[in-house]
């Protein structure tokens, strides 16, 4: 695709977007005085403009830790995870005291939304976030949505806002994921240490060269870097979502990015959305094992379309149960898919490498010719 075409179609698809999801990271929401309330203020003056074009708006909001830390002066830099958490718990009010007062004074009201990975792990608890959110949004509220910092354990843990709010932006099926940092755009190398380094606007596929460009750019503050923004990106774009990577602190930054020009970096949307179902496979469940393919079970499920039978089975790592997400390696331990395991982990490891007509022996309990079936399954590309 030519450049003029990309610039075309990307500001066609700008001018259509009605659901955003903002994500506002730790490196533009706080100083040294803890949150940023002027930061605050103009965030919420402009999301009351793009409420009265009718669009509807999420913030993905870090800063609770942040802002704890400041209220009761702590000054180690590292932290251990109950530490965290406590001063998760002291921060979180007052950073909803000034999202609440900034959105007040233009008449709007804000409402807080915590949520851990197990929200979302379970399809009936997944469902209900997306209802409750939707729910807001019919009110004229706008939902400001952090990770529970407060209860989360490792295993419990979206790993970073940025991945928060791109699973947010999929589930909730918005147009557009807005991720404000302090890092203007991505580069071609790093504008650090090569002077000639020079700015992405349009990215139309997230490749392994846009990924590897993504050490070129390192963020000052916060938990994720400009990889995890680009991982990211890259969920919403499997999601049939467009994303922006864009210097949060500049004046009327929102305004600037929807514009269209050459303002931060914007992410292309794949040309086919992945089913609702099939993201929740694929981005939000987190893998218990693997399962290693040979060669033919590689070629038949990722050309093929076909379900994973026993016999291509050369190894399990890992423990898992029946419903468990598993990944599926090839032989180099190269990931080609992800699905839900029809047996536990035992039980794959007596049928492995067996014809299917030998399953039943083998088991107590057997349903299924398919360790994995094809509905649920993805194939990555």
């Amino acid at each position: 695709m030519q450049a003029d075409q990309k610039v075309k179609l990307k500001q066609e698809i700008l001018s259509k977007v009605r659901r955003i999801v903002i994500k506002v990271g730790s490196a533009v929401l706080t100083n040294e005085y803890g949150i940023n309330k002027g930061f605050v203020a103009d965030i919420a003056r402009e999301i009351s403009l793009l409420r009265k074009e009718g669009k509807e708006v999420i913030v993905v909001s870090s800063g609770a830790v942040a802002a704890g830390r400041k209220k009761i002066k702590v000054q180690q830099t590292t932290l251990s995870m109950k530490e965290k958490q406590a001063l998760a718990a002291i921060g979180q009010s007052s950073l909803m005291r000034t999202y609440e007062e900034a959105f007040h004074f233009y008449e709007l009201s804000a409402a807080q939304v915590l949520l851990t990975h197990d929200d979302l792990s379970h399809r009936d608890r997944y469902l209900n976030v997306r209802n409750t959110i939707f729910t807001l949004l019919e009110f004229g509220v706008t939902p400001i949505v952090n990770e529970n910092d407060t209860v989360s354990v490792e295993e419990l843990r979206f790993g970073d806002n940025d991945n928060l709010a791109a699973l947010l932006t999929n589930l909730l099926e918005a147009d557009l994921f807005i991720c404000l940092t302090d890092v203007d755009a991505l580069y071609d190398k790093n504008p650090q240490q090569d002077h000639t380094a020079k700015p992405l606007h349009i990215v139309y596929e997230i490749n392994d060269e846009i990924e590897a460009m993504a050490s070129n750019s390192n963020s000052l503050l916060g938990t994720g870097g400009m990889q995890s923004k680009i991982k990211a990106a890259k969920i919403v774009h499997a999601g049939g979502g467009s994303s922006i990577i864009g210097a949060g602190r500049t004046d009327r930054v929102l305004e600037k990015l929807l514009t269209g020009k050459n303002f931060g970096t914007f992410f292309l949307p794949c040309e086919e959305r992945m089913k609702s179902r099939k993201q929740w496979i694929a981005h939000v469940l987190k893998p218990k094992g693997k399962i290693v393919l040979d060669e033919g079970a590689c070629y038949a499920l990722s050309k093929r379309g076909k379900s994973l039978l026993p016999s291509g089975i050369k190894a399990i790592e890992g423990t898992f149960c029946r419903g468990d997400a598993v990944e599926l390696v090839n032989s180099e331990k190269v990931r080609i898919g992800v699905g839900l395991v029809n047996y536990k982990k035992d039980d794959v490891e007596k049928v492995k490498g067996r014809h299917t007509d030998e399953m039943e022996s083998q088991l107590e309990y057997f349903d299924s010719i398919e360790v994995i079936h094809r509905d649920n399954m993805v194939i990555m590309k």
